[in-house]
């Protein structure tokens, strides 16, 4: 062999495996880092007293089935802490079991904690309740509670049988003070316990909150109660887009006027946060003995709103509250700093002819980011085989020339 075609021979040999490795390495970095599906956290954590027990007659649900593919993108279903490349150390403190950091526009998943993981959720179900309340009944709509509905089980404001109040009114004490009460007569004029229990699984169902399934309009423990950190970071961004939760939720102090005689109710907000931590939005407490303590929180800063959902944590060495603020403020440097968010929150509309309910640069259910940008109709593997065919072509005239000049020489 002639040592020029030799050496033309190996030239191309190693152009062509250049420009293979050129081209095949977007393939390799635009695959997902995959996370291991965290199983262990299928259920949640067996009770600790007899409020599941289930009355006679009735059985404990079976376990939700987990999805194949985590909700919200390949690394939501890793078990503990999930962040983005390169970030800082979480701050100390933190008790809970779960916890999703999401920011209330775009719904990205900034940072996270065993999102899936199984919790029960106490009374943060009630924004869930809340959101079946504003998207079925008109601020203005009188309930009249009845006398069941005045003696539950409290915490409860202290609504009156009887009495006549607006949705408005009754939504501000469910969510500022987290009224038993209220929920129960919420539940009464949307068709009973269990007709309200079903409209909120078919909600949950219906916006992609696969975790979910409500067992009581107020989140008092019951059979087959669970939900997890992602689904209530959905609901509360949900909710948050209705201007009567939003209004409800930020609303430090309230009074329920005087009916039939009742005095008025003084109604005050639960959520310590509100009017300390800078830009606070508002959010939700909850605690039950087999929930432990649940939060949910927004706020705003520099643009950016962020929230944090906690899930089964402890008020002791550090208060829940300070530890939402410290992961708010964790995720705030992290979005200053430019990080990648770790997932999306899926979006499903509210209804088949319903747009999603966040404008802001929401990807739909089941895309990620980069989906939600303009596709290339060619595709990587297309361009990859045009660019091998070309190399090819070129090699062809290239050794064809080649042979001429040894002929020649």
């Amino acid at each position: 062999m002639h040592p020029a075609f030799a050496r033309s021979q190996r030239a191309f040999a190693a152009t062509l495996a250049a420009a293979l490795a050129v081209f095949a390495a977007p393939v390799a970095l635009a695959a997902p880092a995959l996370a291991e599906q965290c199983t262990e956290h299928a259920v949640p954590p067996p009770p600790v007293d007899t409020s599941e027990k289930p009355k006679p007659g009735q059985t404990v649900p079976p376990p939700l089935p987990v999805p194949a593919q985590p909700v919200g993108g390949d690394r939501l279903g890793g078990c503990g802490p999930i962040l983005p490349p390169g970030a800082p150390p979480l701050p100390a403190g933190d008790t809970s079991a779960s916890w999703v950091l999401q920011d209330l526009d775009t719904g990205a998943v900034v940072a996270a904690k065993d999102p899936h993981a199984r919790e029960r959720p106490a009374s943060l179900i009630k924004t869930l309740l809340a959101l079946v309340v504003v998207t079925e009944m008109k601020p203005e709509q009188v309930i009249v509670p009845t006398k069941e509905d005045a003696e539950q089980e409290c915490t409860c404001v202290g609504i009156a049988a009887g009495g006549r109040y607006t949705v408005d009114q009754l939504l501000h004490g469910l969510l500022m003070h987290s009224g038993n009460d209220v929920a129960h007569a919420f539940a009464t004029a949307l068709g009973g316990v269990d007709a309200t229990v079903t409209k909120m699984n078919a909600l949950a169902a219906r916006i992609g909150a696969t975790d979910t399934r409500a067992a009581s309009p107020s989140g008092l423990d019951g059979p087959g109660m669970s939900t997890s950190a992602y689904d209530l970071s959905l609901v509360f961004h949900y909710a948050m887009k209705q201007p009567e939760f939003a209004k409800a939720v930020a609303t430090k102090t309230y009074t329920i006027p005087a009916v039939d005689g009742k005095p008025p109710i003084p109604v005050f907000n639960d959520n310590k946060l509100l009017g300390v931590y800078p830009g606070f939005l508002g959010g939700k407490t909850g605690f039950t003995d087999d929930a432990r303590h649940t939060y949910v929180g927004g706020a705003e800063r520099d643009g950016h709103r962020l929230a944090i959902v906690l899930m089964r944590a402890e008020q002791r060495p550090t208060k829940v509250v300070d530890q939402a603020a410290k992961l708010l403020d964790y995720g705030f440097a992290l979005e200053k700093n430019g990080a990648q968010p770790v997932g999306q929150i899926a979006y499903q509309p509210l209804s088949s002819d319903a747009a999603p309910m966040s404008d802001k640069g929401v990807t739909p259910a089941g895309a990620t980011t980069a989906a939600a940008e303009k596709p290339d109709p060619f595709g990587t593997t297309g361009w990859i085989l045009t660019v091998v065919v070309l190399l090819i072509i070129i090699a062809g005239f290239v050794l064809s020339y080649q042979r001429k000049r040894n002929v020649r020489g």
